[in-house]
């Protein structure tokens, strides 16, 4: 079976892409089994060598890169630059983790007490189609340092990218079955992933719906899990926040990749005394974006990933109150132009579910409870912002929001140094940070008696 992998900005056919059968995705998993104890077994500084030679590949091969990224998924080339960066720099990140996997001496009576961080074995990841590069490398990074093989599933529309770093790896000279790419349906390959028992983890990133089926699969087997899901983040701007810069910020908060982030921030609450303010001062940003073709330097935002995808969006718009909107390119590809939505009301779908397009809700709030109590009303708990000039608001806030990641005076992006994930429906577990590679290792306990 072939998928026709279409370029979002043209809707263009570029390549045909064939997808992988149950029976194919049983003998990668049966290959990364059997290539699981050598790699393993390799000398920790070894396995770090070779992971940082596949940075370097990476590296040399960043426009190439990109520039994929931008025909198969529409992403800004300037996003796309830094996308293909992260998987470097995340690759070079997690090359030190060999060689610092250290367990403990734990001081007991009769003996010697040490723990050993011991590798799962082989780990499937499944990536989304709306940061293919990067969350790709989020997943396999801190897999391969730790010890196990991965068998590596992309979006079956965003696959161009995870192929080409599958070539990268094998230039780099990561042995053959440690690290597989394999096109194919979620259904088919993923549902694998889930079933096989061979697989000992299952990183997911996705919607919720799937990832309550992968968790609930995953359970048959006990098998491990770590799962980025959904999210419905807040952006919160306290009338003494510095309401220019909130201004000029908000938009990017929510509109970059067209509004196709988990983490973007497509609820704006504003404190009432500058409610209009806000919004007068953020029009001109929002009609000002620079939507177009994303091979374009200048270009800020791209187009949505499909048709259908933009039916959905449009759904959430349609019937709404519009406050102002930017432009969008007319002709062929999925464009959609930055929407700003207000006054709304709290119980609007596009306030109470995810979009996952450029339409962000201005919703006002009086007293810093509510505040809270509007961005905490959600199943979700990713991410989110606050604007204040008061630290200990800023404090009491970040403290009151339940999301796992959240930024004061910024909308600041995913760091690699530091952990990802979220609460409630946006998954669990985290990645990325000092941390990750502990995350695909069981914990071995021995005691050996010193007792005559």
């Amino acid at each position: 079976m072939s998928f026709a992998v279409v370029n979002p900005s043209t809707e263009q056919v570029i390549r045909s892409i064939e997808l992988a059968s149950a029976e194919e995705a049983d003998a990668a998993i049966a290959k990364a089994h059997e290539a699981w104890p050598a790699w393993r077994e390799l000398a920790p500084g070894r396995r770090a060598e070779l992971l940082r030679a596949f940075a370097d590949e990476v590296d040399a091969d960043l426009e190439n890169l990109a520039r994929l990224e931008v025909a198969n998924s529409g992403h800004t080339i300037g996003n796309a630059r830094g996308e293909a960066g992260n998987v470097r720099d995340v690759l070079r990140y997690y090359a030190a983790a060999p060689e610092r996997l250290c367990g403990k001496q734990i001081p007991v009576a009769g003996g010697l007490d040490v723990t050993f961080h011991e590798p799962l074995g082989v780990v499937g990841v499944i990536v989304p189609w709306n940061f293919p590069m990067p969350v790709a490398g989020w997943g396999f990074a801190p897999a391969l340092a730790a010890g196990n093989t991965v068998v590596l599933k992309p979006a079956e529309n965003t696959p161009l990218t995870a192929l080409r770093l599958a070539e990268l790896a094998e230039r780099a000279g990561i042995p053959s079955g440690v690290f597989t790419v394999l096109p194919g349906l979620g259904d088919v390959v993923g549902q694998r992933f889930v079933d096989n028992p061979v697989v000992r983890k299952v990183v997911f990133t996705g919607s919720t719906r799937t990832g309550k089926r992968v968790m609930a699969g995953a359970a048959n087997s006990i098998k491990r899990v770590t799962l980025e899901l959904g999210g419905k983040n807040s952006n919160i701007v306290f009338a003494d926040a510095d309401l220019d810069r909130a201004a000029a910020a908000a938009p990017y908060g929510v509109f970059d990749n067209a509004g196709q982030d988990c983490c973007a921030r497509s609820n704006i609450l504003v404190e009432r005394p500058v409610y209009e303010r806000f919004l007068e001062r953020m029009e001109p940003v929002v009609r000002g974006f620079a939507v177009g073709d994303p091979a374009r330097e200048s270009t800020e935002m791209g187009p949505l990933i499909s048709a259908a995808h933009r039916e959905k969006v449009r759904g959430y718009v349609d019937g709404a109150p519009v406050a102002y909107t930017g432009s969008a390119p007319q002709g062929p590809g999925f464009w959609f132009p930055p929407t700003v939505l207000a006054p709304i009301a709290a119980d609007h779908p596009a306030v109470t579910e995810e979009v996952f397009g450029p339409v962000v809700s201005v919703l006002p709030f009086d007293t810093e409870a509510e505040a809270v109590g509007l961005a905490n009303n959600t199943e979700y708990g990713l991410s989110g912002s606050i604007w204040t000039r008061d630290l200990a608001r800023g404090i009491r806030v970040s403290r009151g929001v339940r999301a796992g990641n959240l930024s004061v005076n910024s909308h600041s992006a995913v760091r690699y140094h530091t952990p990802f994930g979220g609460f409630g429906q946006s998954g669990i577990g985290r990645e990325l940070g000092p941390d990750a590679a502990e995350e695909f290792t069981e914990t071995k306990n021995v005691f050996i008696s010193t007792e005559e």
